[in-house]
């Protein structure tokens, strides 16, 4: 985990690909890309008669602290993978974020992020700071496509009054399905079974069971 303050001090590169940014981050700031953090700012198509992309990044150095158990974990754990890998972190309203990177990155997305929902678990076990993992956007595509899954099921339940079961979910996508389903006036959600997967039917509600919100 790195001082966000430090943030404050970034500076803003250019590139045709992201690695063409990063690479140009290496050479001003006289830095590997392992000693600096990145975001990108912008991905946009220029025309001018060619159709040509740019890609602006947004990078600051690294200012090392005491490692966090979820650092030493990951440092050890890609130097041991047989894959290219890396990572970089973000520190927003007390969750660690951590980005996955490199020629490797769909490793950790196949099997609908099997190796990346993985890690988190085990991030999490180490952390006393609530971790979240993420590469290519995963998360993001993830719960919007649990939202579509869970709205057009609902609207089943709705017309033909009899319940759905889901398949088993983690924690994190229950709690998507819970939230989307609470906000549909009529339909309620619940989750069955016991341990980290559970089933998830989507029902009418009836008035006699208070919406479900917990995964």
């Amino acid at each position: 985990m790195e001082k966000e303050e430090n943030k404050e001090q970034s500076q803003e590169f250019k590139g045709r690909n992201l690695e063409d940014a990063i690479s140009l981050a290496e050479h001003v700031l006289k830095l590997p890309r392992t000693r600096f953090n990145y975001e990108i700012v912008t991905e946009k198509t220029k025309l001018f008669g060619i159709k040509t992309k740019e890609v602006v990044i947004r990078a600051w150095e690294k200012i090392p602290l005491d490692k966090t158990p979820v650092l030493k974990f990951l440092d050890d754990f890609l130097k041991k993978f047989p894959a290219d890998l890396r990572y970089y972190t973000q520190n927003k309203n007390d969750i660690i974020y951590i980005i996955f990177e490199g020629p490797d990155k769909p490793l950790l997305l196949r099997k609908d992020g099997a190796l990346l929902l993985a890690l988190q678990h085990v991030l999490n076990k180490l952390s006393p700071q609530k971790v979240q993992t993420d590469c290519d956007f995963y998360r993001k595509r993830k719960e919007q496509a649990l939202r579509e899954q869970a709205q057009k099921t609902a609207r089943r339940v709705s017309e033909s009054g009899r319940q759905e079961t889901l398949d088993y979910m983690n924690p994190y996508e229950r709690r998507i399905v819970h939230i989307t389903v609470n906000q549909i006036t009529g339909i309620t959600s619940e989750s069955l079974g016991n341990g980290f997967l559970k089933k998830m039917t989507i029902l009418p509600d009836h008035g006699d069971r208070k919406k479900n919100s917990h995964p």
